[in-house]
């Protein structure tokens, strides 16, 4: 559990400067700020504060107990890893004008799993009001495929787990170590056939609903939006994206930008996959094998300049020529980035 800390990128020229928070990706289970991929150098060099934040994950960052949840002074439990993720955030808002940064512009960033938490950031009453701007990469939209879990189902799966290892009381689920918890939880699923889904729960008090329901009430953050995918992406995101903006443009006059990387990857025929964007948005190709081109250079420096205006401005094209045009029912378009 002793992860709660986050790095920092400072600009030489950092005063009144914006701040983007990068949340990373792994399926709440997995992966770390640390990975060189994620060097927030190159993106601190157009002047802005990059802050990367670490959280909780898999057991210790979403298991639900009714022992837990009698301890809470909320009642609840089973979100640590998005409370650590507000609390970075409050952190931030409190901290950054040490470092130069504007408190009162704030852009959280993820993908996958991170866009998941951006989402559920840009939902919770604890945080919303924390984000000025939100981008959300190959995990975001609108989709009832998966409805959210509620506190009283996540605090049975909790117990039923602890229960199966006779493990009745706090003092004896501390007792466990994080390798033997993750291992219980492997040996469980086998056992009983029953998954744990480690992820965030509605509670009404962290999140009053999913995502797409809270977004469909006109309740998360009311700000300026960029979201999409790769073009060989886990799955066919093009339908929650473009729900999404529809609903955007149905319920606010704040913009949403709507993108698709195409860039078919050089090195082998894997195209365009899930995470590929990363090298080219954090600029970071000296932490990969893949033979890049002049052309990928070029494509990756359109793209960090697209992502650090929409920081500074709300807007990926900055105060410049406006090419890449919010969507809309009238003008329903994707920014393609190849």
């Amino acid at each position: 559990e002793d992860c709660l800390n986050l790095n920092v990128w400072v600009p030489a020229n950092s005063a009144g400067a914006p701040v983007f928070v990068w949340i990373h990706g792994g399926a709440l289970l997995k992966g770390s700020s640390k990975e060189p991929m994620y060097d927030g150098a190159r993106l601190a060099q157009q002047g802005i504060i990059v802050v990367s934040i670490n959280y909780r994950m898999g057991v210790l960052g979403y298991l639900a107990h009714p022992g837990l949840s009698a301890e809470s002074a909320d009642g609840v439990s089973g979100n640590y890893g998005l409370l650590d993720q507000i609390a970075a955030l409050r952190w931030i808002r409190n901290n950054i004008a040490q470092f130069g940064g504007d408190p009162d512009n704030i852009t959280i960033f993820g993908q996958s799993a991170g866009a998941g938490s951006v989402q559920s950031l840009c939902a919770s009453p604890l945080s919303r009001d924390l984000i000025s701007q939100a981008i959300s990469m190959s995990g975001g939209g609108l989709s009832d495929m998966r409805p959210g879990i509620m506190l009283d189902t996540a605090i049975v799966a909790g117990k039923n787990l602890m229960d199966h290892f006779e493990k009745a009381t706090l003092e004896d689920m501390r007792a466990l170590s994080f390798d033997e918890l993750t291992k219980m939880s492997g040996d469980y699923a086998a056992a009983t056939n029953k998954r744990i889904w480690w992820s965030p729960v509605v509670d009404n008090y962290v999140l009053t609903g999913t995502f797409t329901t809270v977004a469909r009430a006109g309740e998360i953050a009311d700000i300026p939006y960029m979201i999409g995918f790769t073009a060989n992406d886990l799955i066919d995101m093009t339908k929650p994206v473009t729900d999404f903006c529809a609903l955007r443009a149905e319920k606010s006059s704040k913009p949403v930008y709507a993108y698709l990387f195409a860039r078919q990857l050089p090195g082998d025929s894997s195209g365009a996959f899930h995470s590929a964007d990363l090298w080219y948005v954090f600029n970071s190709f000296r932490h990969s094998w893949r033979p890049f081109t002049d052309g990928d250079k070029e494509l990756s420096n359109k793209i960090v300049d697209y992502w650090t205006n929409f920081a500074k401005h709300g807007n990926p094209n900055g105060l410049g020529e406006q090419t890449w045009t919010p969507y809309t029912s009238q003008l329903p378009k994707f920014m393609v980035l190849d």
